[in-house]
């Protein structure tokens, strides 16, 4: 199973794990790579990212959550008010991804998102079918880890992400009290 590091950033710092799957990604990376110590070329490397979020020891979380205040402040001075802000950016690309591709009628994102939900499950089933040589068996887990975590954006670009679900839950929860 793929470690969910954005889903852990974002439960220890929100801003940053907002704008990471958004516009903002690059300037949430670079945030995320000086709070964890990492150089700023870490900021385009999601793998060292995952490892580095995963090895995090308690005193780089706390700094992680620093680095969030810091984030929220500067994303305040540069215009964005609130998570929601950057969250209706994130939704409003997608959209506009979305808009294009029914536009253009192009089959690319379709043929790219067969082609990594093949490769991910495929390599499930082999991985739990064959035993891999001892010399293939760390590239095939970054293989998975990567596949795993392409096909949650294929999953996400189709289907939506769980924050507008996470967001009508609230609003439902806070309608239905008296």
């Amino acid at each position: 199973m793929s470690f969910d590091w954005k889903g852990l950033v974002k439960s220890i710092a929100p801003t940053i794990g907002t704008a990471l799957g958004g516009p903002l990604g690059g300037i949430a990376g670079v945030a995320l790579t000086k709070a964890l110590g990492l150089g700023d070329a870490a900021a385009k490397d999601e793998t060292a990212l995952a490892a580095a979020v995963q090895g995090a020891s308690p005193d780089q979380l706390l700094l992680l959550k620093q680095a969030d205040q810091e984030f929220a402040l500067q994303m305040q001075k540069l215009g964005f008010e609130n998570l929601e802000a950057l969250e209706a950016i994130a939704a409003g690309d997608r959209a506009n991804a979305r808009e294009r591709e029914i536009k253009t009628q192009d089959w690319t994102p379709k043929a790219l998102g067969l082609a990594i939900t093949l490769g991910f499950f495929g390599l499930l089933y082999f991985l739990l079918r064959h035993e891999p040589p001892t010399g293939s068996r760390d590239i095939l887990n970054i293989m998975l880890g990567s596949l795993g975590s392409a096909w949650i954006g294929v999953v996400t670009y189709y289907f939506g992400s769980s924050a507008g679900s996470a967001r009508k839950t609230e609003l439902l929860s806070a309608a239905s009290k008296p």
